[in-house]
């Protein structure tokens, strides 16, 4: 028998670089609060942007759904897996996005996976973000296309590396972004980004898993945040993080949806989504047609938040967007600063390599519209607490012009 004596030495390698992955196990549903090893933690570690991970119209309408149409779907897609509640979803989505249409995908790391591979051949060239998702990556790599990597945000390096392609006698050119980088928070510049690629006549795809129920007019996403509608070719979303379901998606014009449907890899080996699942999505976006309130909320949050933590002397990097990196740099100090926190009811994850690059170890604190103002004071405090203890802000933020 296989003794997997490398796995284990790497394993040993990675818990003393303090890059050992801790999965905490949660025991009760998403909110604001949550329960871990039978403690009441204030969670800043979540993607459930809006709080909609356990809203109670979203629970009734999906157990209306089991009731209705039962667990599973049964079937992929294009056999005998496609249900009314799908079509509506897809519809749904389609006007919240102000699109043509869209194709559900199973989740928003396979929507790209779905996309890439299938528009793409071995006579193109894809160009890519040096910061974008891991999902973009691998779903670069299962293409045979040419790869150019373009400096982050750099859209003068952009147009370089479009020019290199072109050299290069590419027939397609796809260039691919992150809307929201999920680790920094930061914006692609995609007002810039559009003009180049029009330049070029490159096919320009935005991962918006991270603006779709942040930016843009009621969580429209960075498309309706820039006013780019009909100027970005593909977009890519996620229905897992501010619409608190799971399932993704791929938008834009229904010619491109039309040919997925036939092509993309994932929609047709893999079954569909559940019926509870759709139907929580479908009220989802339903809830964010009618209101913003929920968007607003989460930047009065996240807004606050940031502030009170430069107040305090931590460094929280270049984000634009509630997700907000607190910049400690070394990964061994990161791993005992979340578990400090975690002693303290905070459960706030630290991020490493290879999910950012060495020497950038932080907490990516994730706030949410279900935090209150006093449960963010509760996180700042323990935030004080640890970063003085660790040496990592100094008393010196005690002086009044650094007081909150």
């Amino acid at each position: 028998m296989y003794q997997w004596t490398e796995f284990k030495k790497e394993l040993e390698e990675l818990k003393e670089k303090g890059l050992y992955t801790n999965i905490r196990t949660l025991e009760g549903p998403q909110g604001a609060w949550l329960k871990i090893n039978g403690k009441d933690v204030l969670n800043m570690s979540s993607n459930n942007y809006l709080g909609l991970a356990n809203d109670k119209d979203m629970v009734e309408k999906s157990i209306d759904a089991i009731k209705h149409w039962g667990v599973g779907p049964g079937a992929v897609r294009t056999i005998a897996g496609t249900m009314s509640l799908h079509t509506q979803l897809e519809r749904d989505l389609a006007e919240f996005k102000n699109v043509e249409a869209t194709i559900m995908i199973q989740s928003g790391f396979l929507a790209n996976q779905a996309v890439v591979p299938a528009v793409m051949g071995k006579e193109d060239a894809i160009l890519s973000d040096e910061l974008n998702h891991a999902s973009i990556i691998d779903a670069v790599r299962l293409t045979k296309s040419k790869r150019y990597v373009w400096k982050h945000k750099d859209v003068a390096d952009l147009d370089v590396k479009l020019k290199e392609a072109d050299r290069d006698g590419a027939v397609k050119k796809l260039v691919i972004t992150d809307g929201v980088f999920s680790m920094d928070g930061d914006l692609a510049p995609l007002p810039e980004i559009v003009e180049v690629c029009k330049k070029y006549n490159a096919i320009l795809m935005v991962d918006d898993a991270h603006g779709e129920g942040v930016l843009g007019s009621h969580g429209r996403g960075i498309v309706d945040h820039f006013g780019l509608h009909d100027q970005v070719d593909i977009e890519v979303g996620t229905l897992s993080k501010a619409f608190g379901v799971i399932g993704g998606f791929v938008a834009g014009k229904k010619v491109l949806i039309d040919y997925l449907k036939q092509k993309a890899r994932p929609f047709l080996f893999s079954s569909s989504l559940s019926p509870a699942d759709t139907m929580a999505a479908i009220e989802s976006v339903r809830k964010l047609k009618a209101s913003d309130e929920l968007v607003k909320k989460l930047w009065e949050n996240g807004n606050y938040f940031k502030k009170e933590m430069k107040a305090l002397g931590f460094d929280t990097g270049e984000s634009e967007t509630p997700i907000t990196p607190v910049m400690l740099y070394e990964a061994p100090v990161a791993s005992t600063f979340s578990q400090k926190l975690l002693e303290k009811g905070v459960f706030a994850q630290s991020i490493g390599f290879p999910t950012v690059p060495k020497g950038k170890a932080r907490i990516r604190v994730m706030i949410s519209a279900a935090h209150s103002k006093k449960d963010l004071d509760f996180g700042i405090k323990a935030f004080e607490e640890v970063g003085k203890e660790l040496k990592v802000i100094s008393n010196a933020a005690d002086s009044p012009d650094l007081q909150r």
